[in-house]
């Protein structure tokens, strides 16, 4: 049973390799958004040698990193399920002998890897030529990194799939989307690292789910957070794996009762 899920895997993979021209361009966007952060950065900075812990050289190298991480992580799974369960496709789907659910994560990791090999990679490629980050030189961090970057997806792809089937209660989500992603980005510190935060919010930040999809691994990869604490990073990040199913377990149990087709 579980080759039939690799095959999503697969099959998402394809299905994006088919547009890839698309994210060619979003290369050139991504870049320009660095430049731009970096510039930013750079005057705020001004002739001081640390701003919350961060040189210049680790905020050039977080902003880099964190920008090409958003290229790995991001996925649509929300707008995909939403329309699912707007359009009457849900119902074909939960006859099926497989999970739903699962299937969108194996779609995610696909997409994900993607994304990978065909954005991330040569983004931060072309980013390191264009300005000055500092890439970590000890294979263990990119080891560790890379395993961050995994749970990072899981995370987000959660955060998408039950922002998703909250579709299922209020039948138009697109307000709960555009919301959601707007949190991610600010609360998950790719526009503003959390360390900048006022104190108080800083503190409700170790309590939410967010840092630990970019700002925690990136303070990881730039060395901010030294290699002896990175376990602690990864152990944040898998516990928030496993509290997110207990929400959209509950949701999607719920959700199943309560199914009604508008479309189809």
């Amino acid at each position: 049973m579980m080759s039939a899920y690799v095959d999503f895997i697969r099959i998402r993979f394809l299905t994006m390799l088919a547009y890839r021209v698309n994210y060619y361009s979003g290369i050139i966007i991504y870049a320009i958004n660095i430049g731009a952060y970096y510039f930013l950065w750079k005057a705020i900075f001004g002739s001081a040698e640390t701003l919350q812990g961060f040189t210049l050289a680790q905020m050039t190298t977080y902003i880099a990193v964190s920008w090409m991480a958003r290229a790995f992580y991001f996925n649509n799974l929300d707008r995909e399920i939403a329309n699912d369960i707007r359009d009457g496709s849900i119902a074909m789907q939960l006859i099926r002998p497989y999970s739903y659910l699962l299937v969108k994560m194996m779609q995610g990791l696909g997409e994900g890897l993607f994304r990978l090999i065909l954005f991330m990679g040569p983004g931060l490629v072309i980013v390191c030529l264009l300005f000055p980050v500092k890439l970590p030189k000890d294979p263990a961090v990119w080891i560790v990194y890379f395993i961050m970057l995994l749970f990072s997806l899981f995370i987000n792809s959660q955060l998408n799939i039950l922002t998703g089937l909250a579709a299922f209660f209020v039948e138009n989500n697109e307000g709960m989307m555009r919301m959601k992603r707007v949190l991610v980005d600010l609360f998950s510190g790719v526009l503003i690292p959390i360390a900048f935060f006022p104190g108080w919010l800083k503190g409700t930040m170790e309590w939410l789910p967010f840092q630990a999809i970019t700002y925690l691994p990136s303070a990881v990869f730039t060395g901010r957070t030294p290699m002896s604490q990175a376990w602690g990073v990864l152990g944040i990040q898998a516990l928030w794996f496993v509290i997110l199913l207990v929400p959209i377990l509950f949701t999607w149990r719920a959700a199943r009762k309560r199914l009604f087709v508008q479309g189809g």
